[in-house]
């Protein structure tokens, strides 16, 4: 423990940090560790994976023990933002083995789960507080929390907050937290709105990139497979069977673009015997921590997710990735494929590329700057899709989350559902709408207006869903 020891870190960390055998810095912890403890701002460009939480968590968890005090009721001292359910509570449970000799605590709240269980436990307040966005802003609305003692803050995933519609309410949180504090912000790719939104939570930071952007990871091999989207799931299916039979594949995770896509996946890979789960924002939250804790403990070898799941899964093992559908989006690809390879392990990304997917390919290329191996067509595989069994069909209502709502297209309005960055055509204001009807399907909260407050609920046909022009008819 010389180097956690020498930066001079409070004993309680150390001694918790040499119960797991941590010894050794990441390349982001000892640029940034250093930094933090002298109580600068940081602006932090690395993906996950790369040791950041430990990165932001030792030396603030070491600030709040050298300052300790009880913090004020419905408050708390330090406040973490992160974009999904999973990463947050991953990095919660990091937060508290930290903290595991302190008196310190850690709470963690999101969408999915009862609000008010959530408020009581902020009645006393709480030293760390990890939070979603939406769940956030509900129990601020409710006056269950108040942000104006926070010392620490630390905004995790900036990119994926911004793809999945946080800004207005990352913006009105900006307003709520008080200017004197230590700011952290993270991303794992830095254009121009990423940085832009970075100046509203940080200032004059250290900046410290640990790898490249948009790099992928480099003991990950890449191959691409050209067939035809009709195609694609009994190549998957014979795929896994080849690999999960040889033992060469141990857990996987295959990516998809759709909710009902996942389903859909994993309802053929049941009929050819292989154990699957989904995971996505229309599952509830058991049904989602069921699924990743089978994926976890090696029950469910296969986990189908949509790219809510590229980043805060952080599970050993994970040999390949396949990208059953290809990313609009070319720096989803890198997540996905980070899922793989951690570690130190060595780890493989098979993509299958449909001829209308090829242009999503090339913006792959150009991000990453590097060129996946083609591989062929399997032997006899028109042969032995056909031997394929062919799945039942799911039952009324099995696996749905109750408490999501919205049509069954994958578009509305002028948007058309199309694969295309834009939605096809919709208007500015329809896309805003989308992003956040996907955040609140993720369990993020109760929907909200442009400025983050709750929405009333109307009875049917007196809101947007089919009552104005050009919407789409619900189905």
């Amino acid at each position: 423990m010389s180097y956690f020891s020498d930066l001079g870190l409070a004993e309680p960390i150390t001694r918790a940090l040499t119960s797991k055998g941590y010894d050794e810095p990441t390349p982001i912890q000892r640029q940034a560790i250093p930094a933090l403890m002298e109580g600068r701002d940081l602006l932090g460009i690395a993906q996950t994976g790369t040791g950041k939480t430990a990165a932001f968590a030792l030396p603030s968890i070491h600030r709040l023990v050298e300052n300790e005090k009880r913090p004020q009721a419905a408050s708390c001292r330090m406040l973490v933002l992160s974009p999904t359910r999973e990463l947050a509570a991953q990095i919660a449970d990091n937060m508290r083995f930290y903290a595991k000799n302190t008196r310190l605590q850690v709470q963690c709240i999101f969408g999915g789960v009862p609000a008010g269980k959530q408020a009581k436990k902020l009645v006393a307040g709480t030293d760390i507080l990890v939070a979603t966005p939406g769940r956030l802003l509900d129990l601020i609305d409710q006056r269950a929390l108040t942000l104006r003692d926070v010392e620490i803050f630390v905004l995790d995933e900036a990119d994926q907050m911004m793809d999945l519609g946080f800004i207005k309410p990352l913006t009105r949180v900006a307003a709520l937290l008080p200017q004197d504090r230590q700011s952290l912000f993270f991303s794992a790719t830095m254009p121009d709105a990423i940085a832009s939104l970075g100046k509203r939570f940080i200032k004059d930071p250290v900046k410290v990139e640990v790898a490249p952007q948009s790099t992928t990871a480099e003991r990950v091999e890449q191959f691409a497979i050209h067939i035809d989207q009709s195609e694609k799931q009994s190549l998957l299916t014979l795929s896994l069977l080849k690999g999960i039979e040889s033992g060469e594949i141990d857990r996987t995770l295959v990516f998809t673009r759709t909710k009902h896509g996942a389903d859909r996946v994993v309802r053929h890979l049941a009929a050819a015997g292989i154990n699957a789960a989904a995971i996505h924002g229309n599952k509830t939250q058991a049904q989602r921590t069921r699924a990743l804790d089978g994926f976890r403990d090696g029950k469910v070898p296969v986990l189908v997710a949509t790219d809510i799941a590229a980043r805060g899964i952080d599970v050993s093992g994970v040999s390949h990735v396949f990208n059953f559908e290809i990313p609009n989006v070319p720096e989803q690809y890198v997540h996905r494929i980070g899922r793989t390879a951690r570690a130190g392990a060595d780890g493989m990304a098979i993509s299958f590329v449909a001829p209308d997917e090829k242009p999503y390919m090339r913006d792959i290329e150009l991000l990453t700057k590097n060129k996946p191996a083609i591989l062929p067509i399997p032997e006899n595989f028109v042969a032995n899709a056909a031997k394929l069994p062919k799945p039942t069909r799911a039952p009324a209502g099995a696996e749905r989350n109750p408490d999501a709502r919205g049509g069954r297209g994958r578009g509305g309005g002028g948007g058309g559902g199309g694969r295309g960055r834009s939605g096809g055509g919709g208007s500015k204001q329809f896309e805003d709408r989308q992003q956040r009807k996907s955040a609140e399907n993720r369990g993020d909260g109760l929907p909200r207006d442009d400025m983050g407050r709750k929405r009333r609920f109307r009875p049917k046909g007196a809101n947007g869903v089919g009552a104005h022009k050009g919407a789409v008819k619900a189905r």
